[in-house]
């Protein structure tokens, strides 16, 4: 087998054979390692005469001669589409029918000059052009030019309220956002709500969904159902003391919250023939939600179906043969025979779609310019509802993680799958399309988890080290285009994480596309300890001081961190760690207060309250369009949500809870001061 017509067909595939690692080296994909993830791109490589036909698919989808579901193009622009030889016309179609341009096909298409999702034929031949507006729908579109925001970020779960029965739904959130308003926040970010696993809920990261596309029905809230009266036929002694339990802990207690919850949920589904009303309404919406919300019901009765006959969950892949395609009629036939299970679960999504959406206009009605923002996860898992009912367009066989690192010795395999790359051009986008409508769909912005993978994924094929992996690239400007058009008809923000070791130049493509990276307290320096000043941080980026998987500003301050990693055995020289990070903290003290942020010498008790507020002001006062401050941090808590690592270590990681009730949170006087900080630096000021 010829090596240099693997090693071609690699490239043509968009995989980076030659790469460099964070050290800088250079690397090169073994053939081992080319064949078997060409093999997962379905481009088979096993021989000459394999890769020949492979090259020639290649060629075939970029002549023109096989067109394309969906183009992209951006207004004022021609669309980039090669038309068949032999192509005699062409025809434009706006979404509402207008036509746009019909003549003789030679030469390009002409460009178009309103965005949406338009109509082309090729001859007999359809196809859809989606044109994009040159820019996301920003923070100056939401709240006028120059605009500069301010908002907080929490973790659903962790919300309290009286009732809550232990976890931190929709109607503890929008009682929040509720109190965050009259203080002179405009956006609330939130942890992701993808759809989890009814018959696992010991699976509860939020980044490890079962599909991007639903929501995590546990986060519905019993009582707003079919209403309280209905909730209490079903409620009795026993249902109270353990909902009393779970709503006492410190921690959230996932299988026993799911158990809580569906029981209670069941209950009432069974009454709702008794609510002609809200049958109706249900009936409605599940009807419009079509087929993709059918074949996530399906998929929540199918797995808890096989859980009983197996005596464990598994994916689909370990599910009887017949049921491992969505569209086939054993699934069907299932379907009919239990056809009161699958309503149920599309039940819940219709109420936790009502949930979220109640929130989010509660944020709006209080004054929000943004209101929520969603948190749109990088991957799903590979056993769960989306890589079942979306095969075609998800990758098989393969994990997305990252090689190697300065952090990482060994790389990253983080257990997900994702979009295939062929498979979405195949599909014109559908799958890319329906997760971005489900993010900003009951939000008014989306961060994007990783956004680097719009660009490029190390994808790991299974079976092999995190370090066997290869770079694969991904239609970086069609992904672009279709964020800023769906921004625009949701009149939501986009944000991407972009954090981490990034190509030259990527910050800047996003900033030309309207997409707001992110800037974090701790990394906003010139290493080792010369911290930029606040003046000094783009105008391009969300501020923030921490996330979900760093310290919080007191753990920072205090060294938490560093003790975990102490407690864990990953410190090499604690006692070395300490003293650097006092070293980094009073360099960043001195920074504040050559900012007139912070006045005097640093806190010598390692109180972290004097310095959360004092980042707080930090963050406030650069040119960000949007600064965000995570409710740890306001609050001065040390603890951060996600300690990454070991998944064993004792860390209760997704399960922290707030220490008071979402109403009343922000009312005490750590968190004015905190807030205060925040809004005044941004130039708002609260109600109070």
């Amino acid at each position: 087998m010829s090596e240099d017509a693997l090693t071609a067909l690699a490239r043509e595939a968009g995989i980076s054979i030659d790469w460099r690692d964070a050290f800088d080296k250079p690397q090169r994909v073994a053939p081992d390692v080319l064949r078997r993830v060409l093999g997962i791109l379905d481009l088979p490589a096993g021989s000459d005469a394999d890769i020949a036909d492979s090259r020639a698919r290649i060629e075939a989808e970029r002549s023109g001669s096989t067109l394309p579901a969906l183009v992209t193009a951006r207004v004022g622009e021609a669309p980039a589409l090669r038309l068949p030889a032999g192509t005699k016309r062409f025809k434009l179609v706006a979404e509402d029918g207008t036509a746009l341009a019909e003549g003789r096909a030679g030469g390009s298409l002409p460009a178009v000059d309103r965005p949406g999702y338009h109509r082309l034929w090729i001859d007999e031949t359809e196809l859809e052009l989606a044109v994009a507006p040159q820019r996301a729908f920003g923070v100056a579109d939401a709240a006028g030019a120059g605009a500069r925001l301010a908002g907080s970020a929490a973790q659903l779960y962790s919300l309290r309220r009286e009732g809550g029965a232990g976890v931190g739904d929709f109607t503890a959130l929008e009682e929040h956002v509720r109190t965050l308003a009259p203080r002179g926040l405009d956006a609330m970010a939130i942890s992701p709500v993808h759809a989890m696993f009814a018959a696992a809920p010991q699976r509860f990261s939020p980044y490890s969904p079962s599909s991007r596309l639903f929501l995590n029905t546990l986060h519905v809230d019993p009582a707003r159902a079919l209403g309280p009266e209905a909730l209490r036929e079903f409620v009795d002694d026993g249902h109270l003391a353990r909902a009393a339990a779970l709503e006492a802990a410190e921690t959230v207690d996932w299988p026993g919250v799911a158990a809580h919850r569906h029981a209670a949920m069941r209950a009432l589904y069974r009454q709702l023939a008794r609510h002609p009303q809200a049958a109706a309404d249900f009936a409605r919406w599940r009807a419009q939600a079509g087929e993709p919300l059918e074949r996530h019901a399906r998929f929540e009765a199918l797995q808890l179906h096989f859980a009983r006959v197996h005596g464990e969950v598994r994916g689909w892949q370990g599910w009887d043969p017949d049921f491992r395609d969505p569209a086939s009629p054993a699934v069907a036939a299932f379907a009919a025979e239990h056809a009161a299970e699958v309503g149920y679960h599309a039940w819940l999504q219709y109420l936790a779609a009502q949930g979220l959406d109640g929130a989010q206009r509660a944020a709006r009605e209080a004054g929000m310019a943004i209101g929520l923002i969603a948190d749109l996860a990088v991957g799903s898992d590979p056993g769960g509802s989306q890589a079942w009912s979306h095969r075609d367009e998800m990758l098989q066989g393969v994990s997305v993680g990252a090689p190697p690192d300065l952090l990482n010795a060994q790389g990253q395999d983080w257990g997900l799958t994702t979009f295939s790359a062929r498979g979405l051009r195949a599909s014109g986008f559908a799958g890319f399309r329906a997760m971005l409508r489900a993010a900003f769909a009951h939000a008014g912005g989306a961060r994007i988890d990783h956004i680097l993978g719009l660009k490029r994924l190390w994808l790991v094929p299974h079976g092999g080290g995190a370090n066997d992996g290869a770079y694969v690239d991904y239609p970086f400007e069609d992904l672009r285009r279709l964020i800023a058009l769906e921004s625009h008809r949701h009149r939501a923000i986009a944000i991407g994480e972009d954090l981490g070791t990034i190509p030259e130049g990527f910050g800047d493509t996003l900033a030309a596309d309207g997409i707001l990276g992110i800037r974090v307290l701790w990394f906003e320096r010139h290493w080792p300890r010369t911290f930029l000043m606040p003046w000094q941080w783009s105008d391009q980026a969300m501020a923030t001081t921490t996330t979900h998987d760093l310290p919080t500003a007191a753990g920072w301050w205090r060294g938490q961190d560093i003790r975990h990693r102490e407690r864990l055995g990953l410190s090499e020289d604690p006692v070395k760690e300490y003293a650097e990070r006092r070293a980094d903290a009073v360099a960043l003290w001195e920074t504040m207060d050559r900012a007139e942020i912070a006045a005097g010498a640093p806190p010598e008790d390692w109180d972290g309250h004097p310095f959360a507020r004092a980042c707080a002001a930090t963050i406030a006062a650069t040119p960000a369009p949007l600064a965000l401050l995570p409710l740890e941090d306001v609050l001065g808590l040390v603890e951060q949500p996600n300690l990454p690592g070991p998944t064993d270590d004792g860390h209760p990681n997704w399960r922290r809870r707030l220490p008071a009730d979402a109403a009343g949170i922000v009312a005490t006087p750590i968190a004015q001061a905190t807030l205060d900080a925040l809004t005044q630096g941004r130039g708002r000021r609260s109600a109070s």
